[in-house]
């Protein structure tokens, strides 16, 4: 397994003043001849320390009203609370007090995204990126959009920009990997799950993204590491607990993928996976 050491020099996704950063993890339906099918999952904090800091931004904001990077900074925090609708109107001021902002414009494009405004997100990641054109948390906003809209040829375009600008990006490779995955080409998808691992060994989702490879290459084993790896990391995950549950039932340790269903369907009693493998179980089909 990739080795746990985080590199020093760790590009962020999306600088000081950007919205929190969007986790990615590939999701897959098990059986036989069926499609796959990918989801993006994403997360707010609603922790009260952004709410306390969202009222101290306020205070500055009052103060100089002026400041476009006040607002941004104010509109990440928003966004950080799941308050998706005030985020907008924060980025929407600061672009209003400066058009050049490529970090308002690809802000606003992810809070969009989260309201299901997919449009209007996508004219402002290309809005970001026609102003700083080696900004390369625009083009990954974009590539996860285009990859949910099914345009995975230009997801690819604009990941393979953002890792030239941005060599140490985990993220960009993580959602490289799930582009490639999506395409069927399961080996470059682990080199890139891999990279991701690399440059930040503490996230779950590139290690559940990676299993789910490995288990399309029968490497079933070195996928019972990954899932352990990102179980590790959120014990939460019903996805991690019920693909691993593929992997041990696909080396025969009936005892341990049985445990590994069932722990996925406490924590999700609809997780299509886990229920359809004790399913399988049930019935003595292996």
């Amino acid at each position: 397994m990739t080795s746990m050491k985080p590199r020093t020099h760790q590009v962020g996704l999306f600088g000081a003043l950007a919205l929190a950063a969007v986790g990615l993890a590939g999701c897959e339906t098990y059986s036989a001849g069926s499609p796959r099918q990918y989801a993006v999952l994403e997360a707010a904090d609603t922790t009260g320390a952004t709410n306390t800091n969202i009222n101290s931004l306020s205070e500055v904001i009052s103060r100089n009203p002026n400041d476009a990077g006040a607002y941004v900074t104010r509109g990440a925090a928003y966004a950080r609370s799941g308050q998706y609708g005030d985020a907008i109107g924060d980025f929407s001021k600061a672009i209003q007090i400066d058009p050049n902002s490529s970090s308002a414009y690809n802000n606003r494009g992810l809070a969009y995204r989260q309201t299901g405004r997919n449009d209007a997100a996508l004219q402002d990641f290309s809005k970001a990126i026609a102003n700083d054109p080696n900004f390369a948390a625009a083009y990954i906003g974009r590539a996860n959009l285009e990859r949910a809209q099914g345009d995975l040829g230009g997801a690819l375009n604009d990941l393979n920009v953002a890792i030239r600008l941005a060599p140490e990006s985990a993220e960009a490779y993580h959602a490289r990997g799930l582009v490639r995955q999506k395409q069927g080409h399961d080996a470059d998808a682990i080199g890139d799950f891999a990279a991701a691992i690399d440059r930040n060994p503490f996230v779950a989702a590139p290690y559940a993204a990676r299993g789910q490879s490995l288990i399309a290459t029968n490497q079933y084993d070195k996928a019972i590491e990954d899932y352990n790896a990102a179980l590790n990391v959120n014990s939460k995950d019903a996805n991690s607990w019920a693909y691993r549950g593929v992997a041990y039932e696909k080396t025969n340790r009936k005892k341990e993928a049985r445990e590994s269903y069932t722990q996925a369907s406490s924590l999700d009693p609809n997780n299509s996976v886990a229920k359809q493998g004790m399913s399988r179980m049930s019935g003595g089909i292996f």
